[in-house]
């Protein structure tokens, strides 16, 4: 390992862009009760382009919406609250997920597919498993991979090292850690620390491909690494696909539920295609 690479990581880390003042409004409003649209409007009003950007979601064939929206008001009518306002945390996040990052061999919108696609399964199983209450999976999930656009260079640079690891059998992100003195989960994590967000979700991003390394068990990790797997296309991981085993246990998951709930997480990503693109 470069000596320099982890001061080099942590000093991206630290010019890394601050969460937008839309995100962070609008995910505290995933944790309240009582959530109304104007609520939602207040903030949205100040930035049309992110208004708009919502309803474009909104209206995607992935959300399922029977009818088309051209109102902030009828898209909630017909999405809820709750699930409008997870749309607009996403949206918000566009500008920084949407694109490219080198090393991992991701092109223009597919970092973006996969972080939505694990959101929504995220809290698709939590809800499942009856966990869903006001605990917030939705974010961790969309957010599990943004060390990656810290890492991305590095990795870059380092590949054929990193290669030559997982060639031998070492899973990408041990190799990852083993070249860089870090990976792409520690390094989300410092990210989120920086946004100050909530230890729970700091937690579930540092432990989204390890949650038996949490200190303090906690469902957020578990839940966002099951739903990551479900997700996984590649993006340089290269992991199976299989869950652990003591993992789909504490949660009450048989394997076969586990590969039908799979499925349908691929089918979603399918149907994403056409929201990656924002102007």
């Amino acid at each position: 390992m470069n000596d320099n690479i982890p001061d080099q990581i942590i000093q991206k880390v630290s010019i890394f862009p601050s969460m937008p003042q839309a995100g962070i409004k609008l995910r505290a409003l995933l944790t309240e009760e009582d959530v109304s649209i104007d609520d939602i409007e207040k903030i949205l009003r100040h930035d049309p382009g992110l208004a708009a950007n919502v309803l474009r979601l909104a209206n995607s064939a992935y959300f399922g919406m029977p009818t088309k929206v051209s109102t902030l008001k009828h898209a909630v009518m017909l999405l809820g609250v709750t699930r409008f306002a997870q749309i607009a945390v996403t949206a918000s996040m566009n500008k920084i997920m949407d694109g490219a990052v080198e090393g991992y061999g991701l092109s223009p919108g597919e970092l973006w597919l996969h972080s939505i696609a694990v959101s929504t399964t995220a809290e698709a199983l939590a809800k499942n498993r009856k966990l869903a209450g006001n605990s917030d999976f939705f974010t961790p999930a969309l957010l599990h991979d943004l060390g990656k656009l810290v890492l991305g260079e590095f990795i870059k640079k380092e590949l054929p090292k990193i290669e030559s690891l997982v060639a031998k059998g070492v899973p990408f992100i041990i190799a990852e850690k083993d070249v860089l003195g870090t990976d792409h989960a520690e390094i989300g994590a410092l990210i989120l620390s920086k946004w100050r967000l909530p230890g729970d979700l700091i937690n579930a991003v540092r432990w989204h491909h390890d949650p038996e390394g949490v200190q303090n068990p906690s469902l957020h990790p578990e839940i966002v690494y099951l739903a990551n797997l479900m997700c996984q296309s590649d993006g340089g991981e290269r992991e199976h696909t299989m869950p652990n085993t003591s993992v789909l246990n504490r949660l009450s998951i048989k394997p076969e539920q586990y590969k039908v709930f799979a499925e349908k997480a691929r089918s979603w990503m399918k149907k994403l295609s056409d929201t990656l693109t924002f102007d």
